[in-house]
């Protein structure tokens, strides 16, 4: 699931530039790229999905490109769809976004988000949130304690590690328990692994048929994201009682809270949810590549170790 979810999301950004297209009658009379929208309903979904599962996922994609050209129509994830596998369009549309082109998720991944989500906002509203988030990563409050908290969970977490060990995983484990302390003030514990199991079920469901009555991988991601916002849920209402009565903590939750703008708990918690997507993914590939290309390298890893003054 780690790979499928990483290959989708490099895929999208980088080498398949996609843009849904709608349902509407008006959508359905455009000329559209040649293609395939398979089954109704699942169309290609699940030949895309089959695909990423392998270790080499790209020829969905070249299979297509050869058959129907760099500009292609399928259907994925309950949604008609072109993908682009062509640099000066992929550019095109990235140069217009906002503009001639709106960016949007598929139904499986936007209902999954929830609705205030930040991945999903679009205007001034977005561009507000997103200000925030960066005024809060730029903060003294980060600055002072994000290294402190990196270190403390690294070394917590080396400390309970057997002779053999999956490093994605754990990598991915730090991550999520690095992202709740900074997001909630949470110490790594019965609570936040209990959480972590429950989201790790709603990533799962981000990449599937978005109709629980033929999937039972969305039934359940629909399942875990109402217990994931019933335990934020909780979280918020708690915090905000304790802002109220004047108590004060340095996270990002202590700033939605303070900020002008007073955001309901289900907005909080849809903005909680979607910053701990962010990251999940690409934060513990990151950590995982690094520790393999340094052991690959070891005279970068000897020049690392020179200028950070660990002692090893």
């Amino acid at each position: 699931m780690a790979f499928l979810l990483h290959y989708l999301f490099i895929t999208a950004i980088i080498s398949a530039v996609s843009f849904l297209l709608h349902r509407s009658s008006r959508h359905r009379r455009l000329r559209l790229p040649p293609g395939n929208l398979g089954l109704p309903l699942v169309g290609e979904t699940l030949q895309l999905i089959a695909a990423y599962k392998t270790e080499n996922p790209e020829p969905f994609i070249d299979e297509r490109v050869r058959r129907y050209g760099s500009i292609f129509t399928t259907h994925v994830f309950g949604e008609p769809t072109v993908f682009s596998a062509e640099p000066e369009t992929n550019r095109f549309i990235l140069q217009n976004e906002g503009k001639l082109f709106e960016c949007s998720y598929p139904g499986s991944i936007s209902n999954l988000l929830g609705k205030h989500s930040l991945l999903l906002m679009k205007g001034s509203l977005h561009k507000k949130m997103h200000s925030l988030t960066m005024s809060f990563a730029n903060s003294s409050i980060i600055k002072d304690h994000l290294l402190v908290d990196i270190d403390r969970l690294i070394r917590l977490n080396l400390d309970s590690w057997t002779d053999r060990v999956f490093l994605m995983e754990e990598a991915k484990k730090i991550t999520f328990e690095l992202t709740v302390k900074q997001l909630m003030s949470y110490d790594p514990g019965e609570w936040s692994e209990s959480l972590r199991k429950e989201y790790l079920l709603v990533i799962e469901g981000f990449f599937t048929v978005p109709l629980p009555l033929f999937s039972t991988t969305y039934r359940r991601a629909i399942k875990a994201r109402t217990k994931v916002a019933e335990a934020l849920s909780l979280i918020v209402r708690e915090r905000r009682k304790e802002y109220e009565r004047g108590a004060k903590k340095n996270d990002m939750l202590a700033a939605l809270l303070a900020g002008d703008d007073k955001f309901s708990d289900e907005q909080i918690v849809d903005f909680l949810v979607a910053l701990l997507v962010a990251g999940y993914e690409t934060t513990s590939t990151i950590m995982t590549l690094a520790v393999k290309f340094l052991t690959e390298t070891p005279l970068a890893l000897a020049q690392l170790k020179v200028y950070v003054f660990i002692p090893f």
